[in-house]
């Protein structure tokens, strides 16, 4: 499945328009199919949660304080607002992107948290009790839910909508990432930056095609070790969190009014914005860098905070070491800058 998200990337991008409506479509149906069918199933089958149980109750299966067992409970609910940025990857092939992407941006986020929030509303009443749950054996905890409350005929469609849905979700990840890599690989940062930032046919295959083999890499390594694979897709989802906590730190502190102003921004707003951003942005980082089972033992210990120490200490020492005319040069700021003005 990744190779055909992959390979969905490699044509020509006039195909990309289908590419995304038919992923918005499959999100949508699959969304107003659980708003509409979960709790039609669920109140001639199990029956709903009461207020108390859908609020007040927790399963500790994690052997962590119940605080911080609680706290983990984001771990589910904090990927809703990861990858709102990918419209900004993708800015370069946006008319008008100066106001298209920042807005695309914006509403991204709301939407991924109005809508989050209803699902969650939702799941908190139609499913059932964690014992119940557990019992079906499911590989990923929506087959369980959907074997539970839908039976076996519902739960099978339920299931390739969701499977279709992240497939498609996937392909659209791949073009955001191989847009960033390129970008990356354009300013000379990455090894064979000349290869990796080549355009053809109007796109860059050869990025699509590094974001291919390390995403299989990765896919990989959960045959030896589940935990190996878990760290680093928490390794993955930190640098993301991290990095637009600490540029809204640095707008709040550094460039609090002398920061361009955008051609779109949220006004008087944005320093409001700005704050939550800082504080979820590090409660994220917090929740991710924690070990999942506890007491914490070399095969359950989280490696993602230690990946990201060690990819932190490099990038400094480059950045110390390292002329900034080299990595990026004066000349190419201006051509940058001669090519805005045109």
């Amino acid at each position: 499945m990744l190779a055909l998200a992959c390979i969905w990337n490699l044509l020509p991008p006039r195909y990309f328009k289908w590419i995304f409506g038919l992923s918005s479509g499959i999100v949508i149906l699959d969304f107003i199919l659980n708003l509409i069918w979960l709790p039609i199933a669920t109140s001639n089958t199990l029956g709903f949660r009461s207020t108390h149980d859908a609020f007040m109750t927790t399963y500790n299966g994690t052997g962590a304080p119940p605080g911080w067992n609680w706290c983990l409970s984001y771990l589910a609910t904090a990927g809703v607002l990861i990858g709102f940025d990918a419209s900004g990857h993708v800015a370069e092939e946006t008319k008008n992107a100066s106001v298209a992407a920042a807005r695309g941006i914006f509403w991204s986020t709301v939407v991924s948290g109005i809508g989050g929030f209803i699902v969650v509303i939702l799941f908190l009443f139609c499913v059932p009790d964690a014992k119940t749950l557990f019992s079906y054996g499911g590989p990923q905890p929506f087959v369980s839910v959907y074997a539970a409350i839908l039976g076996e005929g519902g739960h099978i469609v339920m299931n390739i909508v969701c499977i279709l849905a992240l497939w498609f979700n996937t392909a659209i990840a791949v073009t955001a990432a191989s847009r960033l890599v390129f970008a990356v690989a354009r300013d000379g940062v990455l090894p064979w930056s000349s290869w990796v930032s080549k355009v053809e046919g109007g796109q860059p295959r050869n990025a699509v095609y590094v974001v291919w083999g390390v995403a299989s890499i990765i896919t990989c390594t959960i045959l030896p070790s589940a935990v190996a694979f878990t760290s680093l897709v928490s390794a993955a989802g930190v640098p993301s969190a991290a990095a637009y906590g600490l540029i809204a730190l640095a707008r709040l502190f550094l460039t609090p009014k002398n920061f361009p102003k955008p051609a779109w921004s949220l006004g008087r707003l944005s320093k409001p914005f700005q704050v939550i951003a800082v504080f979820w942005n590090g409660w994220v980082v917090a929740v991710l860098y924690s070990p999942y089972v506890f007491p914490v033992t070399a095969e359950s210990l989280n490696y993602a905070p230690i990946i990201m120490a060690g990819t932190t200490i490099l990038a400094l020492l480059t950045w110390w070491f390292t002329p900034a005319e080299k990595w990026l040069p004066s000349q190419r700021i201006q051509q940058t800058l001669d090519a805005d003005t045109r």
